[in-house]
């Protein structure tokens, strides 16, 4: 449960929102992050759940609301509330007009300087509809420019790495990425740099994994990649990723990607990440209704005269009381 937010960037005392906080919360375009705020700031010293009575929020309302403000940087959240799940990203775009584009271009210095940064990295000058896309990443999603800028160039290497040097993402393959981004709460250089590493470090290992799996040294394919980065992402070590492809191949006769993505998320799920674990924890349980063997049975007998020593014991303890 969030406990008290710690307000940021508290230059009014009054109920006025100061410059910074109202271009965020305009950016951000989170209606229920803006509301809190005001509450926040209307009830300075209040506790969490007392804001949200006032609000007629339920709990999980009232995180996602904080969530939003933390990332805009409007406040601070405690220890561990960190990993509340960021507000849901509403997918359906805003129809933005050539006037907008045009406005934003005049009048907003930080979104003309983005579009200039953008068009030297795509090594083309961006037409309406490309612009009304960074518009809506910008104004919509409420991603700040510099993050805007790591997406598209992380987008342009991407494409460079898949189809050689030379090529350039879409601009729809750009805003596919920046919801994914939003989505994932990815609101700052810092989130999205690591993002990015984590990304490139799962990459180096693609080209060992095709190896492995006798794939040779082609690149792999957009739906293959998809499951080794999931497989990466599991922390699986490699020879347990040899034996589900080895299990795969003995079902199926080759190698079925959905087949021995079930085996690996299965193991995943239990726990079970290196052979020894595997070994150790995948094993078929005992038959509760074989037939019974003469070891088995003598194993019952074994117990059943244990049970019956221990409780004649019991009763001649009770008897000398």
């Amino acid at each position: 449960m969030i406990s008290d937010l710690i307000l940021r960037l508290p230059e009014e005392e009054s109920i006025v929102l100061s410059g910074p906080a109202a271009q965020r919360l305009l950016q951000g375009g989170n209606g229920d992050a803006a509301l809190l705020y005001i509450a926040a700031l209307k009830n300075r010293g209040c506790g969490s759940e007392k804001l949200r009575a006032q609000l007629r929020w339920d709990q999980e309302r009232f995180q996602r609301a904080s969530a939003a403000l933390a990332q805009m940087g409007l406040v601070s959240l405690p220890a561990g509330a960190e990993k509340t799940p960021p507000p849901p990203v509403e997918e359906r775009r805003n129809e933005y007009t050539r006037a907008d584009v045009v406005r934003s271009l005049e009048e907003d210095k930080a979104f003309a300087g983005l579009t200039s940064a953008v068009e030297g990295t795509l090594g083309k000058k961006l037409n309406t509809p490309d612009l009304m896309i960074l518009l809506g990443l910008y104004d919509q999603l409420g991603l700040p420019a510099d993050v805007i800028f790591l997406l598209v160039n992380f987008c342009a290497e991407r494409i460079s790495q898949r189809h050689g040097a030379g090529r350039r993402p879409a601009m729809r393959q750009i805003e596919q990425e920046g919801y994914l981004w939003a989505r994932l709460g990815l609101m700052d250089q810092e989130s999205a740099a690591a993002y990015i590493k984590k990304y490139q470090q799962s990459r180096t290992a693609l080209p060992r994994l095709m190896r492995l799996l006798g794939l040779g040294d082609r690149l792999p394919a957009p739906s293959e990649e998809k499951y080794l980065l999931a497989w990466i992402e599991m922390d699986f070590e490699d020879e347990a990723i040899l034996r589900a492809y080895d299990r795969t191949v003995v079902k199926c006769g080759q190698l079925k990607w959905a087949y021995m993505n079930r085996i690996l998320c299965s193991w995943h799920e239990k726990g079970l990440h290196t052979v020894a674990q595997v070994e150790a924890g995948d094993r078929p349980g005992r038959r509760q209704n074989g037939p019974i063997t003469k070891e088995s049975a003598d194993t019952v007998l074994e117990d059943m005269a244990r049970m019956a020593k221990y409780y004649q014991q019991l009763g001649q303890e009770k008897e000398e009381k």
